[in-house]
């Protein structure tokens, strides 16, 4: 599985815990069915630690462990904003097919669900990518702003993740790499553009430094 590689990649986690049959059979039995994607991602790494001390909260079955299960949405919540500005969720409807798509909406107004990705599978990974960058024992541990042109040199002198987070607190957020333990990433707030980067070892950050000498202003 490939986010077990990038969980432990970037978390720098050794070993992953997953969720419990269980706690997985529980939550199938609310929710009627669970998604194979969401499943095996439970399994494989529900559990471990690191994913549970985000700056987001992953909404795993420990959480309604401890807060109950009753009164909760029959759509399934995936994460949501520390400050519960906003959430993602599979809508019950989708939750029969394996890989469904995800929506987000502001949660405190509940505002209209919009998609943010068409595959759950692919909003796991790039949600996956923008929490790691607050994990990161080496980081800028500020926010940038960058200009139209400052952007066009990071993007010329770094990769482009194929992953995208779309949607998440009304935001486009893409991500960029010059080495597998460092990101870089972008969030595109409509009138201008904000990073944040770090890296999981000293030489992966120091790698992502040299790119982002002299570029941005902090926020």
């Amino acid at each position: 599985m490939e986010l077990e590689k990038l969980i432990c990649t970037l978390y720098s986690v050794d070993r992953l815990e997953g969720c419990t049959d269980q706690e997985i059979n529980k939550a199938r039995d609310f929710y009627g069915a669970l998604p194979k994607v969401i499943e095996d991602f439970w399994r494989a790494a529900g559990r471990t630690k690191k994913l549970n001390v985000c700056s987001d909260d992953w909404l795993f079955p420990s959480f309604y462990e401890k807060w109950g299960w009753n009164g909760q949405s029959k759509d399934l919540l995936l994460l949501c904003e520390n400050q519960y500005v906003c959430e993602a969720a599979i809508l019950q409807k989708d939750l029969y097919f394996p890989d469904p798509p995800v929506y987000t909406r502001m949660a405190a107004d509940e505002g209209p669900w919009r998609l943010s990705s068409s595959a759950a599978s692919a909003f796991l990974e790039a949600a996956l990518l923008y929490e790691s960058v607050w994990q990161f024992d080496h980081s800028a541990e500020e926010y940038f702003r960058l200009t139209d042109e400052e952007l066009t040199i990071v993007q010329s002198k770094l990769t482009k993740r194929p992953a995208v987070l779309k949607n998440w607190m009304e935001m486009e957020i893409t991500f960029y790499s010059n080495r597998p333990e460092n990101l870089l990433v972008v969030m595109n707030l409509g009138d201008e553009y904000q990073v944040l980067y770090g890296g999981a070892a000293a030489e992966s950050y120091a790698a992502l430094l040299e790119v982002m000498e002299g570029l941005g202003e902090p926020v």
